[in-house]
């Protein structure tokens, strides 16, 4: 005689997982491949172009660059905050007349970057971004120094024609 199983003893059935449905990528249609393959050729022929034309806008920056600098400046700061965050921990960092960033880390890790590689245009833009408004100080600072030497050179030049006339007077 088989017993009735009590109801504490009765299997409760367990919930049934569910898969995922699978869903199959949607098939692309022929023109639609060939539309993407054609968009793909027009974006890489214009990647061509802007990469070519940016090589010749950055050569002239770096002529202009080292032109104006030269006579300022042997070096400017550049801004640790104004470094990408991935470089780490950056201390100190200047540019050169040439486009070169030396860069000290907190270490003491010495880095030389030249900006002018493709590489490091991004870098270069943040440079670029944090130094050119420097330029006004530096040039006015500039200006404000050969002033102060014309002055001076005036005074003096005048005070020596002064002697000048006067011994010519007192010789003849």
């Amino acid at each position: 005689m088989r017993q009735k199983a009590s109801p504490s003893q009765e299997a409760v059935p367990l919930p049934v997982k569910e898969e995922p449905k699978q869903t199959k990528p949607a098939q692309v249609g022929l023109q639609e491949l060939l539309d993407s393959l054609k968009s793909l050729e027009d974006d890489i022929g214009q990647i061509c172009e802007l990469t070519s034309e940016e090589k010749r806008v950055v050569a002239v920056f770096f002529e202009s660059f080292l032109k104006l600098m030269q006579p300022l400046a042997k070096t400017m700061p550049v801004s640790p905050v104004a470094l990408p965050e991935e470089m780490g921990n950056v201390v100190q960092a200047n540019i050169d007349p040439t486009g070169h960033l030396m860069i000290l880390y907190q270490d003491g890790q010495v880095e030389l970057r030249d900006l002018s590689e493709e590489a490091q245009r991004d870098l270069m833009v943040s440079v670029i971004k944090d130094v050119m408004p420097k330029f006004k100080q530096l040039t006015s600072a500039h200006r404000l120094k050969i002033e102060n030497r014309i002055e001076f050179l005036s005074s003096v030049t005048k005070e020596m024609q002064n002697i000048s006339k006067a011994f010519s007077t007192a010789t003849t």
